[in-house]
């Protein structure tokens, strides 16, 4: 099982904190984001590469990461500072 998170405005948008998927439904995080943006227009505009940040196993992660079973991957807006 593959643990999937969402912070800040992603998880009111979504209705989710998180879900569980298995290891099978998704070889990468751009294939993870495709699949669940397929869920319906929130998932699309809630989780749009560019505006969501994704880290695995609480490491930043690239579309390109390769998602393995017992990782958990987290998607969340950017943080800016002041």
């Amino acid at each position: 099982m593959i643990t999937v998170l969402f912070f800040a405005h992603l998880k009111e948008t979504l209705g989710y904190e998180g879900l569980h998927v298995e290891a099978t439904y998704a070889s990468s995080v751009a294939l993870l984001r495709q699949k669940l943006a397929d869920k319906g227009e929130a998932w699309a505009k809630g989780l749009a590469c560019g505006s969501t940040l994704v880290a695995v196993n609480q490491t930043m992660a690239k579309e390109d990461a390769v998602l393995n079973d017992g990782d958990e991957v987290a998607f969340f807006p950017p943080v800016t500072g002041g």
